[in-house]
């Protein structure tokens, strides 16, 4: 089972209440900050939304993420605390409170104990895709993404297409916010109707996205939607092997990751991206050009200097050029030494050079610290 579960007491529901909580695979193999998605009605969608999102991420898809899951307690309590009042119906007329709890209480406990930055996606199916855009529309929202999958636009009599459009038009019609809207093969909904009403607002540059799936009901199309959802946030985000290759030179490649800073949440150079640059400037046969690349990795990405090192002395390391490889690796000793990958790597450099002893005693390192950063089982493997 992903992730776990955490409670807290929130003054403004006056009782506890409970979230869950999913960190990327190596958040404690570094120190740096991740954006944050929160997950509506948690119970129900936390599982599979923590999977696709680590499933994206080990493919270089996305970006890491804290999962966050909001978890109602019962079926009553979600359909209370994701609606608004109408017509004095008992049933419903929690969102504005629990909308207060959400962004007063849970953002900022998640912010004090966690390392996120500001970047926080919130996402919802059916009532909690309601309860999305109803957060969307909320002055000072701590939201800058909106990912809503067959919202419930048929509550209130529709009501939800004249609200964004009235929030947007209160903005000045400038809002970048990026939103995506889904709808399966169901009757009723509505959402066609909010994202042609939408569209004729005619904002420019905004990040408007919307899907159909007509061979998905209202049950089975929260897991396929909330994969396109997050592939729509983080267009352009993904670089292919093939494509480096198409790339006139490995600096070429370098200004095509920096063109990527401009998209939603920027761009690091993560684990997948560092292992394909790494073939690549084996493959394109330019090694002899390692310290102008660990420069210029070291200026415009120096969050993932680690990463690159790595990866560059595991291809070292692999072509039997063990003394390029702990040259590498020395260069980022003191943010190295923190992470598994640095030690083993570091490791084989050594046995390479006929040093089994050291070798041993970084290999062992290795091992202590992945036990101890509780990296994924196929990181584990990889090192032993």
């Amino acid at each position: 089972m992903a992730g776990h579960v955490d409670r807290h007491h929130s003054e403004i529901l006056k009782q506890q209440r409970r979230f869950m909580i999913d960190l990327p695979e190596n958040y404690h193999d570094n120190e740096l900050t991740y954006p944050t998605l929160y997950v509506v009605d948690g119970d129900f969608q936390f599982q599979h939304v923590s999977a696709i999102v680590k499933n994206l991420t080990r493919m270089g898809k996305i970006p890491p993420m804290i999962v966050i899951g909001i978890a109602t307690q019962g079926n009553a309590d979600y359909i209370y605390q994701t609606t608004w009042a109408i017509n004095n119906e008992a049933d419903y007329g929690g969102a504005a409170l629990f909308y207060q709890y959400v962004s007063a209480e849970l953002v900022p406990h998640i912010d004090k104990n966690y390392r996120t930055n500001n970047n926080r996606i919130i996402s919802g199916y059916s009532l909690g895709g309601l309860f999305t855009t109803f957060a969307m529309v909320q002055d000072g929202t701590p939201f800058n993404a909106f990912l809503a999958m067959s919202p419930s636009y048929w509550f209130d009599d529709y009501s939800a297409s004249s609200s964004i459009a009235k929030y947007i038009a209160e903005n000045n019609n400038k809002s970048a916010s990026p939103l995506f809207l889904s709808v399966a093969n169901e009757q009723g909904m509505g959402v066609g109707q909010v994202y042609e009403s939408l569209k004729q607002l005619d904002i420019k540059d905004w990040p408007l996205g919307y899907q159909q799936y007509p061979n998905e009901n209202h049950f089975s199309t929260a897991l396929p939607a909330l994969h396109d959802a997050l592939s729509f946030l983080f267009a352009g985000y993904y670089e292919d092997g093939y494509e480096l290759q198409a790339h006139k030179d490995v600096f070429d490649v370098l200004t095509t990751f920096a063109g990527k800073k401009q998209n939603y949440n920027g761009f690091r150079i993560e684990w997948l991206q560092a292992y394909k640059f790494s073939k690549y400037v084996f493959s394109s046969k330019q090694t002899d050009k390692i310290e102008e690349i660990l420069t210029v990795v070291q200026q415009q990405f120096p969050d993932s200097v680690v990463n690159v090192s790595n990866y560059l002395a595991k291809g070292f390391n692999a072509s039997k050029q063990f003394a390029t490889a702990k040259d590498i690796l020395e260069r980022i000793k003191a943010q190295g030494e923190k992470t598994a990958l640095w030690h083993h790597q570091y490791s084989l450099a050594l046995t390479g050079l006929k040093q089994p002893e050291l070798a041993e005693q970084a290999q062992t390192k290795a091992m202590a610290l992945a036990q101890q950063q509780n990296l994924p089982m196929w990181q584990i493997w990889e090192m032993k």
